[in-house]
Parts: C-alpha cells; sequence; structure tokens
C-alpha cells in the first residue's frame, strides 16, 4: 500500500499547473481511487493504486489537462469492473468517463493482437510481420477519438517498465512486454513527438530484451561518467562566459543519455563508444528563433565544426515537427562534441510533443473542441497515414517533397480496423461490411460467405463494420468451388470496396465462361458423332480451324461465333469461317481459278508434261519468285522462294528441288493468296472490307475472322491475276475505318 509520505508526494505532483478549481477535482479522485482500489493488483503485480498514481504522476509531468490526469488514475477501475464507468461518468463527468472507456478500448486490443507481432509465415514472414505492426500502430489512434486516450496508454506503459526495472524482473512476461512496447508504443510516441516517453520508453524495453548489452552500454557510460561530466562542465562554462560576453540570455545544461540510441548509433554506424558524438553533449535554450543562429555561430568560433554532422531543423523541421539546431564541433581533445541550440516553444515541443498543446491555457481551461485543436488532431491522423517509420535522420530533399506530398493527401478517416478470430488486424475503407472482411481475408473465404458474427452476434452481411470490432465469417460447407457468391452482392449496400465487386464480377464471369465452354463442347462432339469423327485430334482440329487452343473453339462455338458446318468442313479438309457479327458472302473458285483446275502457268526448266501444282502454305502468284519441289505421287509441289515449309523440305531432300518459273500464262487466270487484316473490332467491319473486294472485282473464296479484346483479325482468301491488283485492293483495304493492317500473308 502506498505510504502517507508517498502520496502527499503524489498529490503535489499531479496537481502542478493546474487552477484552484482543478485541484479539488483531482484530490476527489484521488480519495476515491484510494478506497475503490484498495489491495488490488495489476496483471503485471503491481498494486493497483500505486500503478494508477504513476500513470497520473506521468501524465502531470507532460502538463496535460485535469480530466486526462484523473481518467489516468481511474481507468484501471474500469478495468477491474466494467460496470464502474457509469458511476465515473456521474462523479467526475462524461469527459473523464470517456477517457477511461476508450483506454479500456485500447487495452482490449492489446489483449486480443498479443503476439500478431510474429504473424506471418514462409519466406515474405518477416515482411508480414512489419506490416502487421504497421497496421496495428495505425488502428491504436484510429480507434482513439480523443488521442488523449493514446497518451494515457503511453504513460500506462512507462509505468509499468519502470515498476519491471524496480523489482529487476527478467521473465518471459517483461520479454514479451518489451517487445510490444518496442515495436508498437515507442514508434507511436515517436510520431506523436513526445520525446520523453519515447526515450524511456526505448531505454526500459531495451533493458529487458537485450539485458546484457544495456548492461554494457551502462556499465561504459558510468566507467567515463566523471570525466565526461566535468569536460562537459567546463565547455559550458566556456559557453555561458561568451553569451555573457554578446549579451545573450541563455539557458545551457548537459544533456541526457539514451542508452537505446547510443546502441542504435553503434550498431548502425559501426561506431566505437568513444567516437559517439552524443555521449559528450550539451543543449542551449534561447529566446527566440534568430538568436539560435547567433549562439550557432558563436560555437562554431570557439569550436571547430563538423560540417557533415550539421542539421539544421528550424529551416527543414522533422516530420513530426521537431525544430531545433544540431551541430558537432572538435573539442581541445580532438573527440566530438554535440550541440543542440532551440527556443523555448521548441523544446517544449521536443520534451511533450503534441502533450505540449493540451496543457491548461493561461485563458482558463482547456478547450478541445478549439480549431486549433481539431487541427492538430487531423495533422496526427495525417501523419499516422505515412507508411513508413519516422526516424531520427532527416531524409534527402526528394524523399520530403515525397512525404509532405503524401501527407497532403492521405488522412485516416476513411479507414477502419478490424480484428479476425485469430487477433489479426485488417485496415479497410470506411462502411465496409463482412463481405468486404471475407474477400479481404481471401477471394475463396469471399465466395463461400454465407453469414456473419460481430463479437460473437450474428448479423446481417451488408451491416457496417465499426473500428475494433471483431468478425467471423461463416462459409458454406462441401468442396471448393461449389459454392458461390450471390449477384445481390453486387447491388448498393453490400460492399463498398471497388477490390470486392471485381471479385465478385470475376467469379460470375468464370461462372458463365465455363458454361460456355461446356455448351460448346457437347455442340463440338456431337458434330463429330454425326461425322463419325470421334477419334478426331480435338487440339490439331482447333489449329486448323485457327484457335490458339480447343478451349477457344469451344467457347466460340457455345458464344455461336462460330458455325459448326465450318468444324464439319475443317474434317473434310476445307477450312472456312465466318465473320463474328456479319454475314460474309464466300464465294466459290471461279472456274478459270487454278483452285478449280485452270492452267497455273508454271514451267518447269528442263522438263515438260510434269504435273504441277501450288502449293497451298504459301500459295504463290505471279510474279513470286518460285521453287519447284517433287513430291511422292503428286507432281510438283511450287512454292514460293521464301516459304519457310519450302526451306525445311530442301533442307532434308535437296534433291528433289527443280527449277521453276512463270511462264506467259493463261488470258483471266487468277491466284487464290491469303490476305492478313489486323483491324479495331466494329460492328459492320466485315460488311465494308467485302466492299473494297468487291470495288477491286476481287473474287473471296474464304473468311477467317477472330475478335479478341477490340482487335479483329481477319484472314481473306482472295482470287488475284497479279500482284498489282494485290497491291491495289491492299491500299483500298487501307483505307476501311478501323483497318489498321492489311499485307499479303
Amino acid at each position: 500500500m502506498v505510504s502517507t509520505a508517498a502520496l502527499g508526494d503524489a498529490t503535489t505532483q499531479l496537481v502542478s499547473g493546474l487552477s484552484p478549481e482543478e485541484c479539488v477535482r483531482v484530490q476527489h479522485a484521488l480519495d476515491y481511487a484510494a478506497v475503490a482500489y484498495g489491495e488490488r493488483a495489476c496483471t503485471s503485480g503491481q498494486n493497483a493504486f500505486e500503478f494508477s498514481l504513476g500513470v497520473a504522476g506521468t501524465l502531470a509531468y507532460l502538463r496535460s489537462d485535469v480530466e486526462t490526469r484523473i481518467a489516468g488514475l481511474l481507468f484501471e477501475l474500469a478495468m477491474f469492473e466494467p460496470q464502474l464507468l457509469e458511476t465515473l461518468e456521474r462523479l467526475f463527468g462524461a469527459e473523464v468517463a470517456s477517457l477511461v472507456r476508450g483506454v479500456q478500448q485500447l487495452i482490449r486490443l492489446r489483449d486480443l493482437t498479443v503476439g500478431q507481432q510474429a504473424v506471418g509465415r514462409g519466406k515474405n514472414a518477416a515482411q508480414q510481420a512489419v506490416a502487421q505492426v504497421e497496421t496495428l500502430r495505425k488502428m491504436l489512434l484510429a480507434m482513439a477519438t480523443d488521442m488523449r486516450v493514446v497518451l494515457i496508454r503511453l504513460a500506462s506503459c512507462v509505468t509499468t517498465l519502470r515498476w519491471f526495472a524496480d523489482q529487476k524482473r527478467f521473465d518471459d512476461l517483461t520479454r514479451d512486454y518489451g517487445r510490444e512496447v518496442m515495436d508498437l508504443y515507442a514508434p507511436l510516441a515517436n510520431r506523436l513527438g513526445i520525446w520523453q516517453l519515447k526515450w524511456e520508453l526505448e531505454d526500459l524495453a531495451f533493458r529487458f530484451l537485450e539485458p546484457e548489452t544495456y548492461k554494457r552500454i551502462a556499465r561504459m557510460l558510468e566507467e567515463k561518467r566523471m570525466a565526461r561530466e566535468g569536460f562537459v562542465a567546463s565547455s559550458i562554462e566556456r559557453l555561458e562566459r561568451e553569451l555573457q560576453a554578446a549579451g545573450i540570455k541563455a539557458e545551457v545544461s548537459g544533456r541526457p543519455k539514451h542508452i537505446y540510441s547510443i546502441y542504435n548509433k553503434m550498431r548502425g554506424k559501426d561506431l566505437d563508444f568513444s567516437s559517439l558524438y552524443d555521449v559528450r553533449a550539451f543543449r542551449v535554450i534561447v529566446a527566440d528563433e534568430k538568436t539560435c543562429y547567433t549562439v550557432l555561430g558563436l560555437v562554431h568560433n570557439i569550436w571547430t565544426p563538423i560540417p557533415a554532422e550539421f542539421d539544421d531543423y528550424i529551416a527543414r523541421p522533422k516530420p513530426n515537427g521537431y525544430r531545433s539546431l544540431h551541430t558537432v564541433v572538435t573539442a581541445e581533445d580532438g573527440r566530438p562534441l554535440e550541440v543542440q541550440v532551440r527556443t523555448q516553444e521548441m523544446h517544449n515541443f521536443a520534451e511533450y510533443g503534441v502533450a505540449a498543446h493540451w496543457r491548461y491555457k493561461e485563458e482558463g481551461g482547456s478547450n478541445f473542441k478549439s480549431q486549433k485543436y481539431d487541427e492538430k488532431i487531423a495533422w496526427l491522423r495525417q501523419l499516422l497515414a505515412w507508411k513508413s517509420d519516422v526516424t531520427d535522420v532527416v531524409a534527402a530533399e526528394e524523399d520530403q517533397k515525397e512525404w509532405v506530398e503524401k501527407l497532403k493527401a492521405t488522412t485516416l478517416d476513411d479507414r477502419i480496423f478490424v480484428l479476425t478470430p485469430q487477433a489479426r488486424v485488417l485496415e479497410l475503407p470506411v462502411g465496409a461490411t463482412p463481405i468486404d472482411f471475407a474477400y479481404h481475408l481471401h477471394s475463396e473465404v469471399g465466395h463461400r460467405c454465407r453469414g456473419a458474427k460481430i463479437d460473437g452476434v450474428m448479423v446481417p452481411l451488408n451491416t457496417p463494420l465499426k473500428n475494433g470490432q471483431t468478425c467471423e465469417i461463416i462459409t458454406a460447407k462441401g468442396p471448393a468451388g461449389s459454392q458461390g457468391p450471390s449477384r445481390d452482392w453486387l447491388s448498393p449496400g453490400y460492399t463498398v470496396s471497388s477490390r470486392t465487386r471485381s471479385k465478385i464480377r470475376a467469379w460470375f464471369h468464370a461462372l458463365e465462361l465455363a458454361e460456355t465452354l461446356a455448351q460448346g463442347r457437347t455442340l463440338v462432339e456431337k458434330s463429330l458423332q454425326r461425322e463419325g469423327k470421334t477419334a478426331v485430334n480435338l487440339e490439331a482440329l482447333a489449329h486448323k480451324l485457327g484457335f490458339a487452343k480447343v478451349d477457344d473453339l469451344f467457347v466460340a462455338v457455345g458464344k455461336e461465333k462460330f458455325s459448326l458446318r465450318h468444324v464439319e468442313a475443317a474434317l473434310h479438309e476445307t477450312v472456312e469461317a465466318p465473320p463474328p457479327d456479319d454475314a460474309a458472302v464466300v464465294n466459290k473458285s471461279r472456274a478459270s481459278s487454278v483452285e478449280q483446275g485452270a492452267k497455273s502457268g508454271v514451267l518447269v526448266v528442263g522438263t515438260e508434261g510434269l504435273m504441277t501444282m501450288l502449293a497451298k502454305c504459301c500459295k504463290p502468284a505471279p510474279p513470286d519468285p518460285i521453287v519447284g519441289f517433287v513430291t511422292r505421287g503428286k507432281g510438283v509441289s511450287i512454292h514460293r522462294l521464301s516459304c519457310k515449309n519450302f526451306a525445311e523440305m530442301r533442307s532434308k531432300a535437296p534433291e528433289r528441288v527443280i527449277q521453276t518459273d512463270w511462264g506467259k500464262g493463261v488470258i483471266e487466270t487468277v491466284y487464290p493468296v491469303d490476305i492478313f487484316i489486323l483491324a479495331v473490332d466494329r460492328q459492320g467491319l466485315l460488311r465494308d472490307v467485302s466492299d473494297a473486294f468487291l470495288r477491286e472485282k476481287i473474287n473471296v473464296t474464304g473468311v477467317n475472322t477472330q475478335s479478341t479484346k477490340g482487335q479483329a483479325r481477319m484472314v481473306f482468301t482472295a482470287e488475284i491475276g497479279s500482284t498489282a491488283q494485290l497491291q491495289k485492293a491492299l491500299a483500298a483495304i487501307t483505307e476501311v475505318a478501323g483497318v489498321q493492317e492489311a499485307r499479303r500473308q
């Protein structure tokens, strides 16, 4: 139990800086707490009343308002007896009760999420853990509608760590608590700019996480303490004489040594203890900003500055608002000495951060609904939305610009944080429903979602989620993929995330595609049965019809974009395909076409009477350079000289190559050629291209078209009499609206 003398000292500390009326309120809360706590102990083992005095004392040191101090005294009571909230509101006001309720939420969050720092498995476990801790930090502030709640939580962490240190406890509990503070609460204190709490949280947590390293650095500090303090004192005395001679009023004092900061610099910069700048350091506090630079000039005049170690945080403040001049100079003994110069206002912000803006104002009382407070809250929420930690090192100028831009554009007001039953925290947009939550977990969970519980209570799937709630998704039974979402989920009110809606639409699109594919497969297989060709290679058939794979053929048939009669024709080695949107007029070959037996006009050099045929792979036509290849039983196959098939055959059987040339030919003889056209797909495209052929009096005997992603790929088999006629036709086709390319294939 707290002694009478200790209680008297605590009372004096708790009421510092408060008005007489506020002192009475604090005394009332103290008297109530002393009786209500009794002999109760916190989960850490510390006496609950002693703990509450420590929390309230830290809040008083940070110059917080009276409501925050009273809430710090009483919130642990509400952890023992939640029903006391109504009593606290009646006795101490709605504002105090609201703060206590907020702290309850944050502690409940801590209980739910303990151990989540190690979330994730596999090679990306470390990245997942970092992301989860960052989300937890953001959730802490997002859940605190009043930022003083976070201040109380930080004060409670400091108080618990101090007690662990006093008890010299080193066990799993202290190590786990130290890890939680180092991961969550020390970075929050840093972001809020509450440096006093940040340093103490880091040092105490480090003491339990790395006890041997902590003791080693502390021992090194102690060993040189007398010599170091003597040197700093003489340096301060020298500077004070120079300041006095210059007529400058200033407060010069030594700086405290933070063990965790020393450890970080030794580790990060690979420095020896004796080379650290801030082991020997002092601070100068002056009246105004202009005097800061005057003092800086005096310091550089007395000692030799190290240019690379000068930082002007007044002209370029740190992202969390910190302002000061930092310089490192070389002292008489050749070792570095760090000096910080700042105004009293800058010092208050550096020491107490945002808490300095919540202190009692001279005009009477704290007005938490003032415009300045609202602006500060908005600033804090924007700052928190920055994804990476704010470090003690000034970022490069470009990084600073990027940070400022993101700071202006980002806010937490459009985000909420919801927990899974396993205490994983998910960040969602405001208004998100259990459906959004389910799809954020995994697409398969979303597809099979059939119900949801919020904090253990069944709710409709369109219920908006709130900060800090725990959501459990109830999924459908059965094999994966057998269940799916409802089309109602695309209606307003069921989801707010565009990511969720796109996943739902993708599911229905995949379902429709599967149905179309199955229908097309059935139709093709029935056609094969009618033709007695059930043993045909489907992949080869699809390739023959111009499809990359057989599923594409099934889909085209299922969507009625490809007629089964062309499948049947392909089975009889005649390939032709209709357009997807227009009826094409495909004519029979003319009697004068070599396809119908007209003389090709090909002369085989040195031989007469040989049967010749134009190869279908390259469809040569005069005056293409040609060459012949003697086939087995089908005469001479005539290829274009550039034909890839011919090149392969020649490499295998060069002795069967025969020289050929075009003769005078026969009047009116026409030759089939393939013309490839690439165009933007549109209604009426095929009709317009066909009209171009018609105007050039070119007969079209086959058409194969495919349309994917808004582009039409068309292959026309046309009968031409000469390459001049072909070039003229290609020019006419190029003029058709939407055509991007037209060439002989």
